[in-house]
């Protein structure tokens, strides 16, 4: 090759990346801009480490050569491919270009898709969507739905294999949610972001329903009602910091166990404050976040899917440096019953857990299950499974702090020492019951009650007698349910101490293709 062909050849190469940098050009970037949004470089450049970011299959083109799409061909054809690092970690990346055909999915952008797919998986490493899309690229036909369902594919097999995370940047709808839905965890963007399988306009058709995009699909409705999503922040920036302190928190893959976070916090503090905060009256509400923070390292705790399903909090803390999952009963909020929606948001987080080794510490204060025919139609029998199997099936270390109730078939459920919780511990204001003492009374002294002069009186007494006897934490501990009765205050030299113990934790399920979960 001649110094001439070759500079020529160069030449051609850098016009085709400074045409794939523009994407659909400055008008396009412009209204991306106007929209509050950042374009799919942006978002990248904001999102990793400076100068980290390798990007593959920049000059690739579409081969459509159908309504006029021959004179059409952007490089890159729509999306960002690459790897880069965060916090020094290496992470896969893509990000859809709405300025290129409206993001739309073509043949050739599934591929670079499913190429990065692969090598995350071949190297072990995980995988962030940036999605802002109108959907399947029409010229196409088949083959943009064909590019879908190969994406999918890669989705499902990376599932428990390496951590993927979607974040919604803009629009995500038709068959394209379902790959963000396959994902661990999705993250959306008030008032830009927005997910539904048919949109307004097909509503109104079909059903004749008067909604609007926002209302549909947008980010609080999918963080408060459906639970697709399970953050939610203000802006493109704040969205990826959200991802990248979300992702401090894994480990790179299945293998590995999570990234060890030195802080100066004593594993031995202990605070007095934690002895007032569960009240002595059982019927009175409390935030269990004030014992959560009280007792992870720094008082840092990220909380996911904080607008669902409210009667159970989950999220992420670390204990001596180290990642642990939260679950955890609110009696702020239904008085801390488990339902239809708090199964399956807790079960969900249980498996993401256990699957990527990140050890699970869960506080009880559960009076049962939600009662009621909605919950009864709702399947909340099949719901409530999906966690109870959860907890069950998770080989990761198990820490269990029961603060108050504990009541029924949710004792079993809540990570129990009888579904392979390694410690469980209890606070002196626990009770451990088949029920509540005022409705075992009206059961097991039913005939006295009818007998007794002043009813009320004698309620109360058998009332006293029955917690006495049963809903009090030592008769647990007398059986070995629990393995210790604890002051609050020493809960997190506890959980520190009990974590690091279980740090070689070696447990296995039967050889089996996969359960059955209850779906």
């Amino acid at each position: 090759m001649t110094t001439e062909d070759r500079d020529r050849i160069l030449a051609q190469i850098e016009e085709a990346e400074r045409q794939a940098d523009l994407g659909g050009g400055e008008q396009r970037i412009q209204k991306q801009h106007d929209a509050g949004k950042l374009t799919a470089r942006e978002r990248i450049d904001e999102f990793v480490d400076p100068g980290s970011f390798l990007e593959l299959d920049k000059l690739v083109k579409h081969r459509c050569t159908d309504f006029g799409m021959e004179e059409q061909r952007i490089p890159g054809d729509g999306v960002v491919t690459g790897h880069g690092k965060i916090d020094g970690r290496s992470v896969f990346v893509f990000a859809q270009d709405f300025t290129v055909f409206g993001g739309s999915l073509s043949a050739a952008y599934a591929r670079k898709i499913c190429k990065i797919m692969d090598l995350a998986m071949k190297v072990g490493v995980p995988v962030v969507g940036l999605n802002d899309s109108g959907g399947a690229r029409i010229q196409e036909g088949v083959e943009s739905l064909g590019g879908y369902a190969d994406i999918f594919l890669r989705n499902t097999l990376a599932s428990g294999v390496v951590p993927q995370v979607s974040v919604v940047l803009g629009p995500c709808a038709g068959g394209a949610v379902y790959s963000p839905a396959i994902t661990d965890f999705i993250v959306m963007v008030e008032n830009t972001s927005h997910m539904f399988i048919t949109g307004p306009d097909v509503i109104r058709t079909v059903t004749h329903e008067e909604v609007s995009k926002e209302d549909l699909g947008g980010a609080l409705t999918h963080a408060r009602k459906s639970g697709v999503a399970h953050l939610v922040a203000p802006d493109d920036a704040s969205a990826l910091r959200l991802v990248a302190d979300l992702m401090s928190y894994f480990p790179s893959n299945n293998t590995e166990d999570p990234p060890l976070v030195e802080n100066g916090d004593s594993p031995d503090r202990t605070d007095t404050a934690l002895d007032d905060i569960v009240p002595t009256s059982p019927e009175k509400p409390y935030d269990i976040r004030e014992i959560i923070r009280n007792v992870v390292d720094e008082g840092k705790f990220l909380e996911v899917h904080e607008q669902f399903a409210e009667n159970i909090v989950v999220g992420f803390a670390r204990f001596g440096g180290k990642s642990t999952g939260i679950v955890a009963n609110q009696p702020a909020h239904l008085a801390g019953c488990l339902d239809i929606n708090a199964s399956v948001k807790g079960a969900r987080f249980v498996r993401f857990c256990d699957a990527f080794n990140i050890p699970l510490v869960t506080f009880v204060d559960v009076p049962g299950f939600l009662p009621g025919t909605a919950q009864e139609y709702g399947g909340i029998i099949k719901h409530g499974a999906k966690l109870l199997y959860a907890f069950a099936e998770a080989t990761v270390p198990k820490v269990t702090i029961i603060t108050r109730k504990a009541y029924g078939g949710a004792y079993d459920v809540m990570s129990s020492k009888h579904i392979r919780a390694d410690v469980n511990l209890a606070y002196p204001t626990a009770e451990v019951a088949v029920m509540g003492p005022e409705g075992a009374v009206n059961i097991v002294f039913r005939k006295e009650l009818e007998k007794a002069e002043d009813r009320d009186a004698a309620a109360t007494e058998y009332v006293r007698h029955y917690r006495k006897r049963f809903a009090n934490p030592f008769t647990v501990a007398e059986l070995g349910y629990v393995d210790s009765v604890i002051y609050p205050r020493d809960t997190r030299r506890h959980i520190v101490t009990s974590l690091a113990m279980l740090s070689n934790k070696r447990d296995t399920n039967p050889p089996k293709k996969h359960g059955n979960i209850p779906l």
